[in-house]
């Protein structure tokens, strides 16, 4: 404990970076883990209710479901729902934008973690190598004293440690959060097909036209 703190007064100015970026992992972790929560949706339970609905054409009660759903997916179905009674010949490009704003929405912020992930070891890095290198300007002033390299090296290494653990936690969330993002757009995937074979089926009962040729 002794050695950690006087590591932390003497190497502050390159700790200070890999602090402030564990600061950011806390935030960031925090805010999208509740964010997520917030959003989860049993999207069985909706997509039961909207192919009962769709195969009624009632689109005024696809629409409640829709706010009763809420949350992202709840935009989703309700921008769906809008893009089925207005432009059902264009519906799968139409509803890809959404979903990709949608998905841009869910990604927010994670670059951060992924940055950090990437960077913290290397900040570690660099303060390990100015700790050995201020250590052995004391060595040569002092001359060989084995208390103050072991104190120096361990110092150093303390740095190391402090980032390899930031980096260690940011990977984690990043890959976990991505994989509920992945989650989220397999939801999208399942609310597009099911409008599309609305839109199939209404396509398949046109009637079909032909022209006939009238000899005068």
């Amino acid at each position: 404990m002794e050695l950690l703190l006087s590591s932390i007064k003497m190497d502050w100015p390159v700790l200070l970076p890999i602090f402030v970026c564990s600061i950011l992992v806390v935030g960031v972790v925090i805010s999208k883990w509740s964010f997520y929560k917030k959003n989860q949706r049993n999207i069985t339970i909706y997509m039961k209710e909207l192919n009962r609905e769709l195969s009624k054409n009632d689109l005024g009660a696809a629409q409640d479901t829709a706010l009763r759903c809420g949350g992202v997916i709840g935009e989703v179905i309700e921008e769906a729902v809008r893009i089925f009674t207005e432009q059902k010949k264009g519906f799968s490009r139409s509803f890809d934008i959404s979903a990709a704003l949608a998905s841009r929405k869910l990604e927010s912020h994670l670059s951060i973690l992924g940055t950090i992930g990437g960077v913290a070891p290397f900040l570690g890095l660099f303060g390990t190598v100015v700790r050995i290198l201020l250590t052995f300007n004391i060595l040569a002033d002092s001359g060989n004293q084995a208390a103050t390299v072991a104190s120096g090296i361990g110092s150093a290494l303390i740095a190391t440690a402090f980032g390899l653990g930031v980096a260690i936690v940011a990977v984690i969330f990043f890959n976990s959060f991505q994989s509920v993002v992945k989650h989220f757009e397999d939801d999208f995937q399942l609310i597009k097909l099911l409008f599309l074979s609305f839109v199939d089926s209404e396509e398949e009962t046109k009637p079909a036209y032909t022209s006939t040729k009238v000899n005068l």
